[in-house]
């Protein structure tokens, strides 16, 4: 196998290690990010402007509600909806759901790409560590022949 051939297979098999375990680390650190931040007012005014009709402005609305949790009794909690008020304080639009799966989704590609940046950063220096062993590999397999 030559340099080039070697190169390309580790190459390969690097980049698909390190794309695994970096995006198994970032990306459930930018999904929790994204829920947790999703109704702050930054993530309101920005998923808003897509989402609101023209001439409305993004606004968050908050109230309590109840759920359910493991063993099935309620619990209080605050429930959390975009909505879109015109000029005269109407609400000319409800999103209870949209605007947070936006959010998530946003910073979900940000931390895709992140996790991409970083297996490229750190392919090429890997790649080169394992064509080095596989060569010094290759080269004491050849010695050891030549021996017998």
């Amino acid at each position: 196998m030559n340099n080039a051939k070697t190169t390309a297979i580790s190459g390969c098999v690097i980049w698909f290690l390190l794309i695994s375990i970096i995006g198994s680390c970032v990306m459930p650190v930018f999904f929790v990010i994204g829920s947790v931040s999703s109704f702050s007012d930054f993530a309101i005014q920005t998923t808003g402007g897509w989402l609101c009709p023209e001439g409305s402005t993004p606004e968050s609305y908050s109230y309590q509600t109840t759920t359910h949790d493991e063993n099935g009794f309620e619990q209080p909690t605050t429930a959390y909806e975009l909505h879109c008020v015109d000029a005269g304080e109407t609400v000319v639009k409800n999103d209870p759901v949209l605007y947070a799966f936006i959010w998530i989704g946003i910073l979900a590609l940000a931390g895709l790409i992140i996790s991409g940046v970083l297996t490229f950063v750190f392919a090429v220096p890997g790649g080169m560590l394992v064509t080095k062993m596989l060569n010094k590999l290759k080269s004491s397999q050849t010695a050891t022949n030549i021996n017998n």
